[in-house]
This record gives structure tokens, C-alpha cells and sequence, in this order.
């Protein structure tokens, strides 16, 4: 078998498996392994291969020019035999392209393939893929699958990632740009622009989540940047509590009334956190016991334990329409979250207006999910909403 260098995250394509899937963002290797890893197997032992998309109107449509530069870049030249449709090897070894939308008669001509890639398989039909797996049956065949994530009804992703339980003849991993140890420069750049300007993009085509509609997200204008908190800052803070399986959370932050900034600089966030630990995980905020947390009053109990271990802290108020009237405040500044700060930063980006079951439009109502550091958020804002302000 030809030497080849992959990312390790692609190591189980070597394990047999009925179906391999790796999806995920842009730059993690994923079509560039499935090449390598073929075209080395298919030197070592005869194997046929089809290369299937849903929709293939020629030939420039396929990983054809793909697996030809691979050939090129791993030495094979002279081991394989590319014409204008196929590629074949020495030892018998075949690959071959293929459309498969309305295509019945040519899919049902695969029963003899060893291993099927199927790359962009997100835009594979429910009928393309109810046609394609009962006709490869050859023993031991396989069924690869690469995709970046697009819609949560896709097929391929409704299948085999957002299934309650996995096959068990199955390998599914998601994989990003930081398990490619190749991620190469320019790409580096590309998504830290991104991911600096336009959060939902980033999240999307970079760390391969589901495609969300702007119009949905509940924050608009907020970025992460690395910045400094100024000496003599007056932090402002807030806490969320966990039930069952959701996180604990205290978040610190600091508003610039001159510039209409509100700056996250310092998160703490844990699940199934003891109540006796809980001192421990609001230490990791620095100065937690100097400054006023508000919190959600919902657990008073939680609230004098911890007053009883040396922390300021406040209920929150509460009450109807708060929600809203916090998530109005936050949208009228412009919010900087700190790297450091990941679970906001996740939050942020799928905090979100449900949509209406019947028409799939945005409705005015808040999703009660992906919220536990967005309530903090609220939460230690609320003393300072409607107040003139300088650095908070």
C-alpha cells in the first residue's frame, strides 16, 4: 500500500465498517483523506470504487480532478490509468463516477462495487439513498460518506448524526479545521476573518454546524476579539443555576457606555455541579467575591449558601417581559466576547426565535435553550438597563 501523511481523526477509515461518515466544517481534510486513503487501498488489493454525487452533469462535477492531482502528489502515476471517465489501475483496481438523482437503471448496476464514496452527500435524496444501500451488497462492501452540514432534514445527517442511537456497523466523527495538522495559511486567514466578523458564518462553514437563519439568531451584533480590561474597571456580574442536565454558569463583564460595548472577559460553567462546589467553580471568575453577582432567583437556597460562603449575591428580578426587555438592551450595544469565554461564544450563536411548525417563520418567541451564560448575561445587566453609564 502507498505511503500516505492524513490527519489522525481519518484513521478509522482503515477499520472495516459498512458505513464510514465524516462530516464537518471546511479545511478539515476530509475530501483530501478519502482521496489519499482509496487510492493507497486500491494499490494494494483489487478493489472497485464508485465515486457517487446526487447530481453528476459531467464529469468536472466528480472528485475526479481530485483523486488525479492525489495520483500526481503520492508518485502513482505509473500505477494508475486516468481517462476522460475513469481511473484504473494496474492490478485491476477501478474507479468510476456517477450521478444518482433519477438515475434507477445505473444504480442498480453497482451491486458489484466495494466501496462507494459519496461526497457532498448532505445534497443526497431520500430516494437517491433508498435506492443506492440495498444495491451495494457485495460482502464486506462499504459505504463512505463526507459532508459539511447543512439542513437538520438532510438525509444522510437525520441518518447516521442526528439519530437517537448510532449503527453499530457504523463510524461517525465530525471533524474541523483544527484536527487538520495541514489546515494551510490562507484557509487560516479566511476563517479568522470570519469568525471575527460573521459569527454564524464561522460557526456554519468552519466548525460544520446546521445552516441557521440570521433572522432567527436573538443576538445580532456581537464578535469575539481578544481585548484587555482596563485597570479600575467596575465589573458587573451574573449567574445562572443548573437543574438536571443544565450547566451552572457566572459570567463577568464590563460595559463601555461611550462606545456602546458590552464586553464579556471572564466565564465559569460546569454540569451537575455539587452545590458544595459550587464556591470552587465561582472562584475560577476573578474577584467573584468582590463584586455583586446577580443571579436567578429561582433557587433562594442556592442563593444563601453562597452568600454564606463570602459572595455578593443578588436575585434577579425577573419578571414579565424581562427576557425580551434584556435581549432589547444587549442588541443595542455592540457585545465582544473573549475567546476565552467558549461557552458563551456557543451560546450566542444558537440562542434563537422558534419557528412557526406550519409556515417556518421566525415567531416572536424565544427558544428556552442554548440560554444558561445568555441569562447571566441578562441578569448582571439588569441594574444598568435604562442608566447613563461610563465604564461599568
Amino acid at each position: 500500500m502507498a505511503k500516505i501523511a492524513i490527519p489522525e481523526v481519518f484513521e478509522p477509515l482503515f477499520s472495516p465498517a459498512r458505513y464510514k461518515v465524516f462530516y464537518g466544517g471546511r479545511g478539515s481534510g476530509k475530501s483530501w483523506s478519502f482521496a489519499k486513503i482509496l487510492l493507497a487501498q486500491a494499490t494494494a488489493r483489487r478493489l472497485r470504487i464508485l465515486c457517487g454525487r446526487e447530481i453528476q452533469l459531467s464529469i468536472q462535477d466528480s472528485v475526479k480532478r481530485l483523486l488525479d492531482d492525489q495520483i500526481a502528489k503520492m508518485g502513482l502515476e505509473k500505477f494508475y490509468r486516468s481517462t476522460n471517465t475513469e481511473i484504473v489501475g494496474r492490478n485491476g483496481s477501478m474507479f468510476r463516477f456517477s450521478g444518482l438523482r433519477h438515475n434507477a437503471t445505473k444504480i442498480k448496476s453497482f451491486e458489484g462495487v466495494d466501496i462507494v464514496w459519496l461526497e457532498e452527500a448532505n445534497r443526497v435524496s431520500r430516494e437517491s439513498l433508498d435506492l443506492l444501500i440495498p444495491t451495494i451488497r457485495k460482502p464486506g462492501s462499504e459505504i463512505w460518506i463526507s459532508f459539511n452540514p447543512d439542513e437538520a432534514t438532510d438525509p444522510v445527517y437525520a441518518d447516521f448524526v442526528a439519530t437517537e442511537e448510532q449503527r453499530p456497523d457504523s463510524v461517525v466523527r465530525h471533524v474541523n479545521w483544527d484536527d487538520n495538522p495541514f489546515f494551510p495559511d490562507v484557509l487560516q486567514q479566511e476563517m479568522e476573518w470570519d469568525r471575527a466578523h460573521d459569527m454564524a458564518k464561522y460557526r456554519h462553514v468552519w466548525q460544520g454546524e446546521l445552516r441557521q437563519r440570521p433572522e432567527s439568531l436573538v443576538f445580532r451584533n456581537w464578535k469575539v476579539e481578544e481585548f484587555e480590561t482596563p485597570p479600575g474597571t467596575f465589573f458587573l456580574m451574573g449567574a445562572d443555576w443548573g437543574f438536571s442536565n443544565d450547566p451552572t454558569c457566572l459570567v463577568r463583564l464590563w460595559v463601555d457606555q461611550e462606545n456602546r460595548r458590552i464586553c464579556i472577559d471572564r466565564e465559569a460553567w460546569q454540569v451537575h455541579c455539587e452545590i458544595e462546589d459550587l464556591p470552587k467553580l465561582f472562584d475560577l471568575v476573578p474577584d467573584s467575591r468582590r463584586w455583586i453577582i446577580t443571579a436567578d432567583s429561582q433557587r433562594p437556597d442556592t442563593i444563601s449558601f453562597m452568600q454564606g460562603k463570602g459572595f455578593k449575591i443578588n436575585p434577579a428580578k425577573k419578571g414579565a417581559g424581562s427576557i425580551e426587555d434584556g435581549v432589547e438592551f444587549v442588541n443595542s450595544y455592540t457585545t465582544i466576547i473573549h475567546p476565552r469565554c467558549q461557552h458563551t461564544i456557543d451560546e450566542f450563536g444558537s440562542y434563537r426565535y422558534k419557528l412557526h411548525p406550519l409556515t417556518d417563520e421566525v415567531t416572536p418567541i424565544i427558544e428556552d435553550k442554548n440560554n444558561h451564560t445568555c441569562d447571566a448575561v441578562r441578569y448582571a445587566l439588569e441594574a444598568v438597563r435604562g442608566r447613563r453609564a461610563g465604564v461599568w
